[in-house]
């Protein structure tokens, strides 16, 4: 009887330590890796890569968008930041010629200018379901402690709304210092 007892108590404190660890992972804070690539001679573009990845964003819709901060620095030492989102081929006929809408949960609103055609060399490769967008102005001037919904507009005069959270706008900020 004493050896029932004693397994089964052994097996109940394998078991909580199985769980604690579990719980642990789960929930360990996520690190994010910044990626520096040189494009050209003295060109080099740091990439945010949020938690390990680049983050995807749902539009109220619940398609994916893939959202990519990054920031360039040209071969004379400017530097400027730039947003791309990407949504899946057919979820959205993006408006280039509008700006990106970018407002905190505070009412405050920002914008960012499409730049889209600065995305490929060739302009027939900028999809009508992928955007990029001028951060380098607004970026220190969102709060990264409160959500931040962006808004795109498309074609037909429709909205698709993107939440992000104020881990992935402290991360975009972070990407300033990179030299």
């Amino acid at each position: 009887m004493k050896t029932v007892l004693h397994f089964i108590g052994s097996t109940f404190i394998l078991g909580m330590l199985v769980w604690a660890l579990t719980i642990n992972l789960a929930i360990a804070p996520v690190q994010a890796a910044i990626r520096q690539l040189e494009e050209a001679p003295g060109q080099t573009v740091y990439q945010s890569e949020v938690y390990q990845s680049r983050q995807t964003l749902k539009d109220q819709q619940g398609n994916s968008w893939q959202a990519i901060a990054f920031k360039r620095t040209h071969p004379d030492r400017t530097a400027t930041m730039y947003l791309r989102l990407v949504g899946f081929p057919g979820t959205a006929n993006l408006d280039h010629s509008r700006s990106l809408t970018l407002i905190d949960s505070m009412g405050k609103t920002f914008t960012a200018a499409d730049v889209s055609q600065d995305m490929f060399m060739d302009q027939a490769q900028v999809g009508a379901d992928a955007g990029e967008y001028d951060l380098q102005p607004i970026l220190m001037q969102l709060e990264s402690a409160i959500p931040l919904r962006l808004v795109l507009p498309t074609l037909d005069q429709s909205e698709i709304t993107l939440n992000v959270s104020p881990n992935v706008v402290e991360e975009w900020r972070s990407l300033t210092v990179q030299k």
